[in-house]
């Protein structure tokens, strides 16, 4: 593990230690700006010091830069970034017996908290940006809870230029937030909810930001749910590659990428597209907002690129067989216009926030959760056996999706199970089996106590259009 730009701060005895930990691996955590700007925070006020976690760093145990043990901090911060992170957090507290205060946010806390209300004494609901010391000091602050279930939002600011560079997903590369929220509808995704409004970052910031760390890397990975959307993205690309660096976008919409724009990016080596499914009923009933050949057109513009990567979702509300073909044909397509082709797929998680927060996993509201489980498994092994023939594949488990959505749709109950190690059987066999069922039309959610900052009519309204669309009766 090689960083560039790292932050040292010489420690004092009367500086309070806090912890900042990442409960999965140091890739995927170095590359979280969120944690970079709580890292900067800590480190930037004078009564405080911050050390970093990562699981496949002394296992979570100890930290990267002093390789003190967990239980000689007062305060651990976890970034609970996916469902299972909660699994490593919870060995990492009970392996080290802490005994300090803990909190826990991100993007698993924000969308629901209650399955996590046991495990941690404070929950933060929100951008944390501004407010981290206040959070360590226990003070009343918006998105606190016990206190407050109200999402904190912020407007992004210029505050932290500099940041901790390593070898991450994007190879050495400076990282540059250029936007947060999303101004699509895709209504199997939860950003649009929780981190609405979409802000975006100002040219000028961008720049400044890739300015401070030049001497850093020769490359910028530009992070958004959504780059290409960015009022002022070519603009923005064409400085950044007057100033001599390589950019690369997070994800590229399929409908945004033009003669231009490829020319603009023409060092690309791997194009990341995510059609998500196969058919245009199904795009259309996900308001994806891209057809197919706006896909095969970007792979066609994309001349430079060696490699496509396609993400697609089974498991969608009225799927068949024939729209599981279509992802193939799909695929087979990319492969016919000479790219190496990758292909990830993923079971669909009805998240909380979403018009899918009502229906099943497994999308088949005539099957119970066996049924929709056993389909599932017959989807995914059809997908590997054809997809596997003429493309890098990897099809997710059913089985830890089914976990995810039981953690994301729970309550205070599933905290009982992190720490019995939850399982899609035990899921199963307890009263957890009713977050793997499709919701009753007025059913109280735990997160319906959360202040969203939206209606859930509408959400209902697009559930109930998506339905009439797909013709499917519940």
């Amino acid at each position: 593990m090689r960083e560039f730009n790292p932050f040292f701060k010489k420690f004092s005895k009367k500086q309070k230690r806090v912890a900042v930990v990442y409960p999965n691996r140091y890739a995927g955590g170095i590359t979280n700006l969120g944690l970079q700007r709580i890292y900067f925070e800590i480190n930037s006020d004078e009564d405080h010091i911050a050390e970093r976690f990562y699981t496949d760093v002394f296992e979570g145990l100890r930290s990267v830069e002093s390789g003190s043990y967990l239980d000689s901090f007062s305060v651990a911060l976890f970034s609970l970034q996916y469902e299972e992170d909660i699994f490593n957090a919870f060995r990492i507290l009970k392996k080290t017996q802490f005994k300090g205060r803990t909190v826990a946010g991100g993007p698993c806390v924000i969308q629901n908290p209650f399955p996590f209300v046991h495990l941690f004494d404070n929950l933060f609901i929100g951008d944390a940006e501004n407010a981290v010391i206040d959070i360590l000091e226990n003070r009343s602050v918006e998105g606190l809870f016990p206190g407050s279930l109200k999402r904190r939002v912020v407007d992004l600011d210029s505050e932290m230029k500099r940041q901790i560079v390593s070898e991450n997903a994007y190879g050495r590369s400076i990282l540059i937030e250029i936007g947060r929220g999303c101004p699509r509808g895709c209504r199997f995704c939860i950003v649009r909810q929780i981190y609405s409004p979409t802000r975006w970052r100002s040219a000028d910031e961008i720049i400044s930001i890739a300015e401070e760390n030049r001497k850093a890397a020769d490359k910028i990975a530009i992070i958004s749910p959504s780059p290409t959307d960015h009022p002022d993205f070519r603009e923005i690309v064409h400085e950044l590659k007057s100033m001599g660096f390589e950019v690369s976008p997070s994800s590229i919409r399929a409908d945004k990428f033009d003669e231009e724009m490829a020319e603009l990016l023409g060092d690309v080596r791997t194009l990341t597209l995510a059609p998500e499914a196969g058919s245009e009923r199904l795009r259309e009933a996900l308001n994806k907002g891209i057809d197919e050949e706006d896909i095969l057109n970007a792979v066609e513009m994309a001349r430079n690129a060696e490699r496509v990567k396609l993400y697609f979702m089974f498991g969608l509300p009225g799927e068949s067989y024939e729209d599981l073909d279509q992802i193939i044909r799909l695929v087979e397509r990319v492969r016919d216009a000479g790219k190496r082709v990758s292909v990830s797929v993923n079971p669909l998680v009805p998240k909380p926030h979403t018009p899918f927060q009502w229906m099943p996993y497994g999308g088949d509201w005539t099957k119970d959760v066996l049924g929709n489980i056993k389909e599932m498994r017959k989807k995914r092994k059809y997908l590997i056996s054809k997809l596997g023939k003429i493309a890098e594949t990897d099809v997710e488990s059913v089985e830890r999706f089914a976990i995810q959505t039981a953690i994301s749709r729970g309550d205070e109950r599933v905290g009982d199970y992190i720490e019995r190690k939850l399982t899609l059987a035990r899921i199963i066999k307890s009263d957890l089996i009713e977050f793997l069922e499709s919701q009753p039309p007025d059913r109280e959610f735990p997160w319906d106590a959360v202040d969203m900052g939206y209606k859930k009519s509408r959400l209902r309204k697009e559930f109930e259009m998506t339905l009439k669309r797909l013709e499917i009766e519940t």
